[in-house]
């Protein structure tokens, strides 16, 4: 069964935080941006500091009532945010990420570079807690919002640099359209776009 998964409200913010933050420790993009591990732990907890309020703003949170997963999904037009999103954003990640923000960069453009357009929602972060991984938790937090965005007629689409992440993902409908990789010797990429089903 698992636990159930809600949208999170503005006051469970802080714990979708806190999840992203242990879920990324080992993710390939954010390790090659902040390969330093104390480093690391830091800055993701200021990253989603940042991200998950501006998701929020722009779309769906989602969590587990257990807090052992947590997903971020921009609306349809929000996946870049505004000018004022932007300034909102960048003096806070400016401070987080320090000396590795080139490399932040690197990986932001690429990403920019290889969204197609059009109308569709953006998984932007889903994670599970190290210690519930592997037991259905990701699966269950993103078919929620694919299941919303069938009944709505619209897509989704994602990125990943996780090799072993694309399987999971292929199983949920989402098919690579895209692979790129990051100038510098920068990780991997798979762009994966779901379309709707039954509209």
């Amino acid at each position: 069964m698992g636990e159930a998964i809600e949208r999170a409200t503005a006051a469970q913010l802080d714990d979708v935080e806190a999840t992203l933050a242990l879920a990324f420790q080992t993710d390939p993009a954010l390790s090659w941006i902040l390969p330093d591990p104390g480093h690391r732990a830091r800055a993701l907890r200021g990253l989603f500091h940042v991200l998950v309020p501006a998701d929020f703003r722009a779309g769906t949170v989602l969590r587990s009532a257990g807090n052992e997963a947590a997903a971020l999904w921009p609306a349809p037009g929000q996946a870049h945010g505004g000018t004022i999103e932007f300034l909102r954003t960048v003096i806070p990640l400016v401070a987080t990420f320090g000396t590795a923000l080139p490399r932040g960069l690197k990986v932001q453009g690429g990403i920019d570079a290889h969204r197609p357009a059009g109308r569709f929602w953006y998984l932007h972060y889903v994670g599970v807690r190290p210690e519930y991984q592997g037991k259905g938790h990701g699966g269950r937090i993103i078919r929620t919002q694919t299941a919303a965005a069938d009944r709505e007629g619209l897509s989704c689409w994602l990125e990943t640099a996780t090799a072993e992440n694309v399987p999971l993902y292929e199983r949920l409908g989402f098919v690579t359209q895209v692979e790129w990789d990051v100038p510098g010797g920068g990780p991997h990429f798979w762009g994966m776009m779901r379309s709707a089903r039954g509209a």
